[in-house]
């Protein structure tokens, strides 16, 4: 009967729409508690430095291990995403990660340490693109800004629920139980994934769907040669840079420059992270709006962060709070709610059968920036006695990349 055949359409087009909702929920939810361990690093470090008696330098080389893994896992990991299911690959990348913390809650050692962190973050690498691309692909264009910025405001949330549960954790029991605590939300997170992911089912079902080349250098190379990759690097390493050089510096500039103990400048710093998370959702349903590219809400990011890094830096002592609670707000909603955006501006101009390299090799140059800029701020800083220098260093990188990005389509 005509009337119920397409009755029946109807329903399963309903259906397949409902479900990506769940989809972005439990990628969400992989994030969220992915990033609960691995942010949780950073948070657990003073827990680390004294029960193995590490210096400061040993302190950042701990977290260095734990970024740098994915620069080199990352496009690999991308590779794999376009021959196999995002359900395989995050359930393999969340065994890795546990595999790690398991092992450096066994380690007596700082070498056995570093060896156990860089093996977490391969682990870990699996968690970023996987979930990206599986929203990818069940969103498309409608609305991929905005399920993007859900799903990328999981890391910040992440971030969040470790800095209110492990520290408590670790000074009860120990940092070993609190990583344990962690690995276990993580594995959970991602067999949640695993469970409840699914392809698409004409992505599934297309016939004509061919295995893209092996990964190796030269697919590698001419990932980085296509004329749109110019427009993504520049503006995730600038963005990246300027994120990395808040969430580092933003708490000490407050207390050295302007006097502001570290107890309220934490609250700052929390105002900061709270409008991170509003931006990731906001600047996503934002970019959805029809008849611009995404890049052109990139752009517009990288300009509002560099006018929020330019008030640093030329902001004198003395200023009234609620100057501060408004750059805390403005520098958290641009400087950490911009990856929704990217992420959705990098599916908008990657070809789709290798959209899982693009995100594995921007991500990548992405981490370089990750695993360099507090170093090299903080150098910067040191040689220069002035923060002034290391927010003019930010605004200038943005600018370049602003310059260097024109064009891109």
């Amino acid at each position: 009967m005509p009337g119920d055949v397409i009755l029946q359409l109807r329903q399963t087009r309903q259906s397949t729409y409902d479900y990506r909702w769940v989809v972005l929920a439990v990628a969400t939810l992989a994030q969220a508690t992915a990033s609960f361990v691995t942010q949780g690093l950073g948070i657990l470090a003073g827990f680390l430095q004294q029960d193995f008696q590490l210096s400061n330098l040993q302190v950042g080389l701990l977290i260095a291990a734990a970024n740098a893994a994915s620069i080199v896992a990352l496009p690999i990991v991308g590779d794999l995403l376009d021959r196999r299911s995002e359900r395989l690959i995050v359930a393999i990348g969340a065994a890795i990660l546990t595999t790690g913390v398991l092992l450096s809650v066994l380690g007596t050692s700082f070498v056995w340490l570093l060896a156990s962190l860089f093996i977490v973050g391969c682990g870990y690498s699996t968690t970023q693109p996987g979930g990206s691309k599986s929203v990818t692909a069940w969103f498309h264009g409608r609305q991929l800004g905005f399920a993007m910025g859900i799903r990328q405001a999981g890391l910040p949330l992440g971030a969040a629920g470790a800095a209110a549960i492990l520290p408590v954790i670790a000074s009860i029991w120990s940092w070993r139980a609190a990583l344990l605590i962690g690995a276990a939300a993580a594995l959970g997170g991602a067999l949640a994934f695993s469970a409840l992911y699914r392809r698409p089912s004409a992505a599934s079902a297309d016939p004509n769907r061919r295995s893209p080349p092996a990964l190796g250098l030269a697919s590698l190379l001419a990932m980085l040669g296509h004329p749109w990759m110019r427009g993504v690097a520049l503006s995730g390493i600038a963005l990246v840079s300027a994120q990395y050089a808040i969430l580092t510096y933003f708490m000490l500039f407050l207390r050295d420059d302007h006097f502001i103990p570290l107890a309220d400048g934490a609250w700052l710093m929390f105002a900061a992270q709270s409008c991170g998370v509003a931006g990731r959702v906001t600047l996503g349903a934002w970019s959805d709006r029809p008849g611009r590219s995404r890049f052109w809400f990139v752009i517009a990011s990288m300009l509002a962060v560099g006018l929020g890094l330019l008030a640093l830096a030329l902001l004198h002592s003395q200023m009234p709070l609620w100057v501060w609670i408004i750059i805390a707000a403005w520098l958290g909603f641009f400087g950490l709610g911009w990856y929704g955006p990217w992420i959705a501006f990098i599916a908008e101009v990657s070809p789709p059968d290798r959209l899982g390299l693009a995100l594995g090799t921007a991500m990548s140059l992405n981490q370089i920036a990750v695993v360099a800029t507090p170093p090299v701020l903080g150098l910067l800083h040191d040689l220069t006695g002035s923060y002034f220098a290391v927010w003019s260093c930010l605004v200038a990188l943005l600018a370049a990349a602003i310059w260097g990005a024109r064009g891109t389509k």
